[in-house]
């Protein structure tokens, strides 16, 4: 990855953990990452807990001064009023969310969303001071016609083409492809690279040199502790957005050792 870009580490943990659970992964993280002596200078690591476990993760981070950061799965378009079951922007912000996941592929499948809707997402998040994490990628559908990347940047810039050069320039970019989601399968090193420099191509052609340099590009799809070394080396990834193995204390702190190592050793 660029030097001009800190890594992040983001745990996306869906629909688990309570809040007191919450609150222990995130005591363990801490204090394996401190032994650690993990340096969060050079590589961020963000946590993306459920909505009833956030304001539990915001007491401990503040109490303790942890440097983990955290976000939100999803937000609502709307501001207030009578829209059962959601929560909006600045509640999240109030919060102390840094961070806010948009248009991940089991929130299009199951609700769905759609790309109007991803758009006045990731506006309520930006107008709000967060940053959302954009997710695009493909199913295996796309795969298998040859069309994913044009899929996954097509994706991109149906978000981003409506969007002020400063505004895009704050976008975290995942690419997680859906067939890698919670399979066990994996894109290759140099698929996840080809992915993620068309993204970064396509943010040169609408932006420019300043935003598309500016942009992380995450890639999210069954990462683990044996894949994480050879993603994180390619130029164009800039770290990870992982699932199921962010739900494993020990497991996360070593991808986030071994994310640390690697982008020290190649600067």
């Amino acid at each position: 990855m660029s030097s001009a870009r800190i890594p992040l580490v983001a745990g996306n943990w869906k629909m688990n953990f309570d809040h007191l659970e919450a609150t222990y992964f995130v005591q363990k993280l801490a204090w394996l990452l401190r032994d650690a002596h993990f340096d969060y200078k050079r590589v961020e690591v963000a946590l993306m807990p459920t909505f009833t476990s956030i304001r539990s993760v915001q007491v401990l981070v503040e109490a303790d001064k942890l440097k983990i950061n955290y976000g939100a799965q999803t937000v609502s378009v709307t501001n207030q009023g009578a829209f059962t079951g959601d929560v909006n922007a600045d509640m999240l912000a109030q919060l102390g969310c840094k961070y806010v996941i948009v248009g991940h592929s089991e929130r299009r499948k199951y609700h769905p969303e759609d790309d109007a809707n991803i758009v006045d997402q990731v506006r309520a998040v930006l107008t709000a001071g967060m940053q959302p994490i954009l997710c695009v990628g493909e199913s295996m559908e796309e795969r298998r016609k040859g069309i994913e990347l044009d899929f996954a940047v097509g994706q991109v810039h149906d978000v981003t083409r409506d969007l002020s050069d400063e505004e895009a320039a704050k976008l975290i970019i995942a690419y997680e492809p859906v067939w890698a989601i919670g399979t066990g399968l994996v894109a290759t090193p140099a698929t996840a690279q080809d992915a993620a420099r068309a993204i970064r191509s396509n943010l040169y052609e609408t932006f420019g040199s300043k935003v598309s340099e500016a942009v992380r590009i995450l890639y999210g799809g069954s990462v683990n502790s044996k894949n994480a070394v050879e993603l994180i080396s390619q130029p164009d990834v800039d770290g990870f957005l992982i699932g199921g193995a962010s739900l494993n204390a020990d497991e996360l702190a070593k991808i986030c050792r071994l994310t640390l190592k690697t982008v020290t050793s190649s600067r």
